[in-house]
């Protein structure tokens, strides 16, 4: 890796930083305790060796050596490209040897990313320890779970006692409030010995409003020219900083033996470059891990539906998460219509019919919520598994001013007809903490910026929210939890407890069967199955057949409303039944009679 301090073989520490806006930097070894202060054992001016670059090698320095940089006007700034922040974002960094851990699954290569139930946690609150070793002591229950991978969110040094990391400003750095680099290191291989992927959830769009020093030395790393709902954008013309990008996705791969990225938003990535630094991180990552053996799944979230991005597991990147889906689902189970769900609100069962067969519903036609601007590209060619689906996420509850989860929204026979869709459908699922269990708990968002920036968060948070339903008046805003109040970091801890209670035990146990069904009776039909058909019954009923040349057909008839929808058109299916809810939906269909409410049924059909 060119940046940050490297361990050499022969004794000593090599430090470099790009600084290409500075006339002079220097190298500080620092030593003691943050509580005690922090003293300078050594300073020395670092060589410039071209092109913005500085480098200093100290024979002395070794793993566990606290260092910072000096600047010509006095500030200190910790390492852009540092592997541990024990003292924050504003403290020192510490050297780190990437060989020091000995891993113990050295023959694990991951999972076809057909396999793939994806599992999405915030660390800090996923368990009441909000650590990595918190996360571990619960593997087993995922693995049980049925689950194959789990994805954390952002863990990239961010700005005081807890963020849901999108606020990150150390890329190469887990938060020390999670534990430190072996600790993840240690999650990650006990995740592999149970089978379990490993994916994480990638920043590459802004950098928080905090913590955040390139502007101090390199302003070069933005354009701005160029602006983004984060400020100036970050300038991928530059080599430097596609290299800085580049190689923070190897090293998380590489070092740390992630399985998979995903990559935040990137439609907010402005690239002018020839090659846009997506494919250029999508190429350089296949390339490096091509004789490697291992399965490396690469996921974008993109709300520019754009499907040049996508391709074949394996080549470019695997997936894109499918807000279309979500939105859809949303619409349907709670009937709400504003913000961006205007745009799902008419016709929402053909739209539903349009995601199970051809990936996105917006592939060019117009959004009403974008003011009549076209969205995506035709996507009926990519393959089913290019499209990961949900119907909770951390955005989509957390966004939502008091933290609503679905099952908090919606009628309970909806949401286990929505679950039961999600689950068995032969594309990538993915589930929200605690969404196994049904839990009420809300996700609040939370943040814990410095006094400068806590009064600009809560008023932009409040007049964000003026304009929906039941915020318009001051004093429903007023309600709105305070990000960064320690019970709103606290309410939206997981409670562990409650998945044994009912109803949730029975909520558990179902999701946990479905999951079993899909591990043998959906899986291994997704590499060989045909192209999706789908038909429409009265206003909420849907047929979908995907055809499988090695036996019956895959088969789904739904009613996702309210109402008994009238009998389909499309014959039931006559093969075994995979999941039947609510119970008597198969008799009905196979009777002839209406299909109750919220209904779905899997089977196969010869």
């Amino acid at each position: 890796m060119p940046f940050g301090a490297e361990v050499l073989p022969e004794g000593g520490v090599r430090f470099r930083l790009w600084a290409p806006d500075v006339e002079t930097v220097a190298l500080e070894i620092v030593t003691g305790e943050a509580a005690h202060g922090l003293a300078v054992t050594d300073r020395q001016t670092m060589v410039a060796i071209g092109d913005g670059w500085w480098m200093l090698e100290v024979p002395d320095a070794g793993p566990d050596t606290l260092y910072r940089y000096r600047l010509p006007d006095g500030l200190a700034v910790p390492d852009p490209a540092s592997r541990h922040q024990p003292f924050d974002v504003h403290g020192p960094s510490r050297v780190v040897d990437p060989d020091s851990y000995a891993w113990r699954e050295e023959a694990w290569r991951g999972r076809p990313w057909h396999e793939t139930v994806l599992y999405e946690l915030h660390p800090g609150t996923f368990t009441h320890e909000g650590t990595f070793a918190g996360i571990e002591a619960r593997l087993d229950a995922l693995a049980a779970l049925g689950i194959t991978a789990v994805e954390l969110m952002p863990v990239a040094d961010f700005p005081g006692r807890w963020n849901w990391g999108y606020d990150g400003v150390l890329q190469f750095a887990p938060d020390a409030t999670y534990g430190t680099p072996e600790d993840l290191k240690r999650l990650i291989d006990a995740a592999h010995a149970r089978g379990l992927m490993v994916f994480l959830d990638v920043v590459y769009n802004h950098f928080g409003p905090e913590g955040n020093y390139l502007h101090c030395y390199a302003p070069s790393f933005f354009d701005a020219e160029l602006h983004t709902p984060w400020g100036a954008a970050i300038d991928f013309t530059r080599p430097a900083v596609r290299e800085f990008f580049v190689h923070n996705a190897l090293f998380w791969l590489e070092e740390y033996r992630f399985d998979g990225l995903r990559f935040d938003a990137v439609h907010a990535i402005q690239d002018p470059s020839k090659e846009h630094i997506l494919d250029e991180i999508a190429r350089r990552v296949r390339a490096h891990f091509a004789d490697s053996g291992r399965h490396i799944h690469l996921v974008l979230e993109n709300d520019d539906n754009a499907a040049r991005f996508l391709g074949a597991p394996g080549d470019r990147y695997d997936a894109q998460w499918n807000d279309d889906y979500h939105h859809i689902l949303h619409h349907l189970l709670t009937d709400e219509a504003h913000g961006y769900y205007e745009d799902y609100a008419d016709d929402p069962m053909d739209r539903l019919a349009r995601c199970l067969t051809e990936g996105f519903d917006y592939q060019g036609t117009p959004s009403a919520h974008r003011d009549g601007a076209t969205r995506g590209t035709p996507s009926a060619a990519l393959p089913r598994t290019a499209f990961v689906d949900f119907i909770q996420n951390h955005d989509q509850i957390g966004n939502r001013a008091m933290g609503d989860r679905l099952t908090t929204l919606a009628p309970d026979a909806a949401v286990v007809a929505a679950l039961a869709l999600l689950l068995l459908a032969p594309r990538p699922p993915m589930l929200f903490m605690g969404e196994e269990w049904g839990s009420p708990q809300p996700f609040l968002f939370h943040v814990d910026f410095g006094e400068d920036l806590r009064e600009p968060v809560r008023e932009g948070r409040r007049g964000e929210f003026a304009r929906f339903p039941g915020f318009s008046d001051p004093g429903a805003c007023a309600r709105i939890p305070d990000p960064f109040a320690t019970e709103t970091h606290a309410n939206s801890r997981l409670d562990w407890d409650r998945r044994t209670e009912e109803p949730h035990a029975t909520r558990l146990r179902w999701i946990t069967g479905l999951l079993e069904t899909r591990r043998t009776a959906v899986t291994p039909l997704i590499p060989t199955l045909g192209p999706a058909k789908a038909e429409r019954f009265g206003p909420r009923g849907l047929c979908v057949t995907w055809p499988d040349p090695h036996g019956p057909d895959l088969m789904l008839v739904a009613n996702m409303g309210p109402d008994p929808a009238e009998i389909p058109a499309c014959a039931p299916p006559t093969g075994p039944a995979l999941a039947v809810v609510p119970s008597g939906a198969l008799t009905a269909l196979r009777s002839g009679a209406p299909l109750p409410p919220w209904s779905v049924v899997w089977a196969r059909s010869a």
